[in-house]
């Protein structure tokens, strides 16, 4: 596979869209996936496009580390973006977002987020053929992302470097490698960032990408909502002394700074690659890998995976115990971050929801998704809510009971509820006469 050579970049959003259009020596933009439409791609976007700018689209919700098989409608969405972007490759993360369902006989339920998987025998197998489907859909190469971590499997069978190692040389994958990702390992695991260099195949790396975060209680979380800290430019560089990075990303997800920041971050970034370089000398020629011959993965496989996911995110998202040799404060901490965030993003997606409830969103919500996991994307999560909470006889304010009530009832059906009473009138006498 011929490395794509792409520069300097810079996560793409909508709130900094302007500003990176008229940034100097950017390269190429990665833009989140599942925030593309095919039919209506991002004017920004285009205009970068006809610049000659390479547009990635980065997906976050397929779930290649999930027990079952990835979902068709999501890898056809996938590749409907990497064609209307016209791009040289796509990305994903390794992680599972969601367990439960028919491997396991229960309801499906998901993270909102992305979780670490096992570093197991199964989890591997598992993740080496979702990879190869994925690979089979798209209709550009795809690299696959090393995620940061809270909580570690107790059991696991394989450092980061070698269970990344054997996807790559199992199914010819590319490497996303996220420095900031390794960071975050380093403080909440314990693992050296050095030693996972050094085991990896470097000539698979397709990009890497650098962001932010925050420590808060001896837990670093991975924000991207901060400026890059020394600690992650110092595994750029370490890496860059490893091989020559074919692309390098700035990623910014909230808490945007004035332009010229990003600028500085950017001109950060390229000092630490150029003083890899220095130290790296000639670059590491490329192998040709040819993927391994391995069969398929069992039932029995997924289903020991799923039971083991399901366990684990249930834990997480609906109040479950923790199980046996999992660190509970660590678990304790991912619950909150869950629930935290689907708090932010249930806010974004309804934002109506905190402007009726007021000071009383957030607490109402967090009590709610205490025991209720999420089960189908974060607008379900929200009339989920309302639901809840309109049947909970928890709302004294008459006032603001009615406008929630209105709210729910504008979006519960398959069109808005018509305002006109005459129009309301007649829809629920058909209802009433087709209950006869």
């Amino acid at each position: 596979m011929t490395t794509v050579r792409l520069g300097t970049g810079i996560g793409w959003r909508p709130e900094i869209a302007d500003a990176v259009e008229a940034m100097p020596g950017v390269d190429w933009v990665e833009a989140v996936a599942e925030n593309v439409c095919p039919g209506h791609v991002p004017a920004s976007l285009l205009r970068l496009r006809e610049r000659g700018v390479t547009v990635v689209p980065h997906g976050v919700s397929l779930g290649l580390g999930d027990a079952g098989r990835p979902d068709e409608r999501r890898l056809t969405a996938l590749a409907e973006r990497a064609t209307a972007l016209g791009s040289p490759l796509v990305t994903e993360h390794i992680a599972f977002v969601r367990a439960g369902g028919p491997l396991t006989a229960s309801p499906g339920i998901e993270a909102g987020h992305l979780l670490p998987v096992p570093r197991t025998r199964d989890a591997l197998d598992v993740l080496c053929e979702n990879v190869r489907i994925a690979q089979d859909a798209l209709p550009v190469p795809l690299a696959v992302e090393n995620i940061a971590a809270l909580f570690s499997w107790p059991g696991e069978e394989m450092t980061e470097g070698q269970f990344l190692y054997e996807l790559a040389d199992r199914t010819g994958v590319r490497l996303l490698i996220d420095v900031a990702n390794l960071h975050t390992n380093r403080v909440n695991r314990g693992e050296d960032p050095a030693k996972a260099l050094a085991e990896l195949p470097l000539e698979a790396v397709a990009y890497v990408h650098v962001a932010g975060g925050v420590e808060r209680d001896g837990v670093w979380h991975d924000s991207h909502a901060h400026p890059v800290p020394p600690a992650v430019l110092d595994i750029l560089t370490d890496l860059a002394s490893r091989v020559s990075p074919p692309g390098v990303l700035l990623e910014r997800d909230e808490h945007f700074p004035p332009p010229a920041e990003l600028e500085r971050e950017l001109d950060a970034i390229r000092e630490a690659v150029e003083a890899g370089a220095r130290v790296r000398g000639a670059a590491t020629p490329e192998r040709v890998r040819e993927p391994a011959a391995v069969g398929p993965v069992t039932e029995a496989t997924r289903e020991r995976l799923a039971l083991a996911q399901t366990a684990v995110l249930s834990s997480l998202v609906a109040g479950t115990p923790v199980p046996e040799g999992f660190d509970r404060t660590r678990m304790r901490v991912q619950a909150r971050a869950l629930a935290a965030k689907r708090a932010d993003v249930v806010a974004k997606v309804a934002p109506e929801l905190p402007g009726i409830l007021g000071d009383g969103y957030r607490p109402a919500f967090l009590a709610y998704a205490r025991t209720r996991p999420m089960t189908g994307g974060y607008r379900q999560d929200a009339m989920a809510f309302v639901d809840r909470l309109l049947r909970s006889g928890t709302l004294e304010d008459p006032g603001t009971r009615r406008t929630l009530r209105a709210w729910w009832l504008d979006r519960s059906g398959p069109r808005p509820r018509a305002h006109h009473p005459a129009t309301r009138l007649a829809r629920a006498t058909r209802r009433a006469l087709l209950r006869r």
